[in-house]
């Protein structure tokens, strides 16, 4: 066919879409073992991480344990969190969504019981939580969609700092590749209809799918572009 799609090239893992070794500082997740009861930390440090969106802090225990967590809008170096089902409500406390009350932002939830956090981490990052229905919690979204979880995920309090980044506007080209390459995404990504035919299937005609876009699940990874194994074809009648 040509030259390989660009999702083959990125799972090869060729210089363009290798990840920056030194760019990552920190793997951002709660802690394995669990607080039975309530934990004590301080903030002690502010991480400038290029591979995350929002800042990172770094918590130091009264064993002297460390973790590095993403930072709440508002905390400073100094402040204390409590992490454990006895914790206090307060800015960047670690708790069981069950033991927090309605109405209260939350980030850095967990989907399911220790997993250390999957959602709401991006910067400006929140959630709510909505209401405690038997053994489910119900958490918002700003999107407005609710999920039910888990009374014993996990999260953390408040709303995740730098929510202005995107408003910033990014004046030149060069400056966006480099945002962009921090997280080893490649950018720009063109469309496949502007393509050249050795470079993608809807290549070569003119801004347009030159053939059909409907692709059998069992075509080869060069071809599986466009609706793969698509439940019907063409427009639907109207009666």
């Amino acid at each position: 066919m040509g030259k390989r799609l660009k999702q083959q090239r990125r799972g090869k893992g060729s210089q363009a879409y290798t990840k920056p070794p030194n760019r990552y500082k920190a793997d951002v997740n709660f802690r394995d073992k669990p607080v039975m009861g309530r934990a004590l930390g301080e903030v002690v440090e502010f991480i400038d991480d290029p591979g995350h969106s929002a800042p990172l802090m770094r918590v130091r225990y009264e064993d002297f344990s460390e973790n590095i967590l993403f930072a709440p809008e508002g905390i400073k170096i100094g402040d204390r969190i409590q992490e454990g089902p006895q914790a206090a409500i307060s800015l960047g406390s670690i708790l069981p969504i069950g033991a927090i009350p309605d109405g209260m932002l939350i980030y850095n939830i967990e989907m399911r019981p220790g997993d250390g956090g999957k959602v709401a981490r991006a910067a400006g990052g929140y959630a709510t939580v909505k209401s405690h229905i038997e053994n489910k919690v119900s958490v918002m979204f700003p999107s407005n969609k609710s999920v039910d979880l888990d009374p014993s995920c996990r999260a953390e309090i408040g709303a995740i700092a730098g929510g202005g980044i995107t408003s910033q506007p990014i004046m030149k080209a060069g400056k966006a590749h480099y945002i962009w390459h921090a997280t080893n995404q490649k950018w720009p990504v063109n469309r496949g209809v502007k393509s050249n035919p050795v470079d993608h299937p809807f290549g070569g005609k003119q801004h347009h799918k030159g053939k059909s876009s409907m692709t059998s699940r069992h075509a080869p990874p060069g071809r599986k572009v466009g609706h793969i194994a698509a439940r019907r074809v063409g427009r639907r009648k109207r009666n």
